[in-house]
């Protein structure tokens, strides 16, 4: 007999039936032939990915990938599960109507910095201060890949594209900032080519129950090359490491995040300062204040540090377990589907229009 799991919970993945058959990273693995250009980092996102998904015991046909336009947005055709391939920035609209109506299902969303952070500003930010209970992978390239490089919401400062041909003036959007701004209940980053790193904060997010959100930086080796140079170039200290419990320090451990009076951090050599000042990382503290100030160490024009990690992971109330609970008060139904409601629509009473 099949154990019942609820999904994105501390404990388990309660409210999703575990599948019966073990499965591997092949099942997860369409027929479909992956089409990114060659060295996308799209390609290390989807092996990451599907080779989580098998780990996670949820069976095929309870595991949804929506995305909208974009590179990223091929993602569901990849993945051997049900998917959508919606409209552009509308995702998560979507995901959140599928949310409410079905929670035996995992649904992950698939976006891009154009996708989630222009045209879909809007329903991310909603979406995160609601906390639908939905895992959003945003796939930062910091450029528009699909429609031939286009300047993008992250894109740095002074960025010259096809339609920025003297520059970009824009200063670019913080994915995480932003999202700890809307009060999102976990925000991660990670990057494309450490596998590792991106597989240990995609399944924290996988078992956050609320709307997680993981940016992850990835290479477009077309329109946008070495856009992440400064997180992965060799004994360059470019990383910040964001781990529960532990100093906040480069991966060497010569530079330290320390809090300077007002609240501001900076980050300076632990030598000079001492690593009793270093700050120990607290990914749940109720308050967001420290999380953001975390997420601003990122240089807003050129990027030269960056920390990666889980910033902030608190438990609160889902929207979409909200609404049922609302519903199930309103109507006095305990059955699964309010079926006071469907009795109401198929009742004996009639209209007649003339």
């Amino acid at each position: 007999m099949t154990n019942e799991l609820t999904h994105r919970v501390p404990d388990g993945l309660k409210g999703v039936p575990l599948s019966v058959m073990p499965l591997n990273r092949k099942d997860f693995a369409s027929g479909q032939e992956v089409r990114w250009c060659p060295g996308c980092g799209d390609y290390a996102i989807l092996s990451a990915v599907q080779s989580l998904l098998p780990q996670l015991g949820i069976a095929r046909e309870n595991t949804v990938v929506i995305s909208g336009i974009g590179c990223a947005a091929r993602f569901p055709y990849y993945v051997n599960s049900y998917g959508l391939h919606s409209i552009h920035g509308r995702a998560l609209t979507i995901a959140t109507g599928l949310a409410m109506t079905r929670p035996d299902l995992a649904i992950m969303i698939a976006t891009g910095d154009g996708d989630a952070l222009s045209i879909g500003a809007n329903h991310l930010v909603h979406t995160l201060r609601r906390n639908v209970n939905l895992t959003v992978l945003l796939f930062n390239n910091r450029i528009y890949g699909l429609t031939k490089g286009q300047y993008s919401p992250t894109s740095e400062l002074g960025k010259v594209t096809r339609s920025s041909p003297v520059g970009s003036i824009d200063i670019p959007l913080n994915a995480a900032s932003l999202a700890l701004g809307a009060e999102a209940t976990f925000v991660g980053r990670s990057i494309d080519s450490d596998r590792k790193h991106l597989t240990s904060v995609l399944q924290a997010a996988f078992a956050h129950r609320g709307t997680a959100l993981v940016e992850i930086c990835q290479d477009c080796p077309v329109f946008s090359d070495g856009a992440w140079d400064d997180l992965l170039g060799p004994g360059q200290d470019g990383v910040i490491q964001l781990e529960h419990g532990q100093p906040i320090t480069t991966p060497s451990g010569k530079l330290g995040v320390v809090e300077k009076e007002g609240g501001q951090l900076q980050l300076l050599p632990v030598d000079d300062v001492g690593m009793d000042r270093v700050l120990v990382h607290d990914a749940h503290l109720d308050n967001p204040s420290r999380a953001f100030a975390l997420s601003r160490l990122t240089d807003s024009g050129q990027i030269k540090r960056s920390p990666i990690g889980i910033f902030r992971q608190v438990d609160r109330p889902t929207f979409d377990d909200l609404d049922r609970q609302q519903l199930v008060t309103a109507t006095g139904d305990q059955r699964p589907g309010n079926r006071a409601i469907q009795t109401l629509l198929e009742g004996d009473g009639s209209w007649v229009l003339l």
